[in-house]
């Protein structure tokens, strides 16, 4: 497998939430003017992409934001979300980042629980979805 990340939204990153997203879960907002500044990863197998998301500095200084992780239908439970997060946090770091937050679907907090995430604040929602904000501190 292989993982790129790089700075402006890639066509493989741009497919793979275009599937899930869009397709799959119905968002209509899912690509914004972050997008061009982000840094995003990918992960691809044979030069198939399966995996992507994306880092950004927060609001809070210090802090980055991770965003838009998804992973193909037919490739999840397979430690394809993890790599794309680990990745992800690893880069916030190498930029100064002190700490990683993000704002996950509820069905998804124990996925993010289990990669060291704590919730706060209240549920929101982003197009009818329930959405918990979480946040990690960096491990130095």
């Amino acid at each position: 497998m292989e993982m790129e990340i790089t700075q402006g939204l890639p066509q493989g990153a741009r497919e793979i939430r275009q599937a899930v997203f869009v397709e799959e879960q119905g968002f209509t907002m899912e690509f914004d003017d972050i997008d061009a500044l982000a840094w995003h990863a990918v992960l691809s197998e044979n030069g198939v992409p399966l995996a992507t998301g994306r880092t950004f500095p927060a609001d809070e200084p210090g802090f980055y934001t991770i965003g838009r992780v998804a992973v193909r239908k037919e490739r999840r439970r397979q430690g394809l979300g993890e790599k794309i997060l680990l990745a992800l946090e690893e880069k916030a770091r190498s930029l100064g980042a002190r700490g990683t937050c993000l704002c996950a679907q509820v069905r998804a907090q124990g996925f993010y629980e289990a990669l060291g995430y704590q919730a706060y604040g209240e549920i929101v929602y982003d197009e009818e979805v329930p959405h918990v904000m979480m946040k990690k501190e960096t491990q130095r």
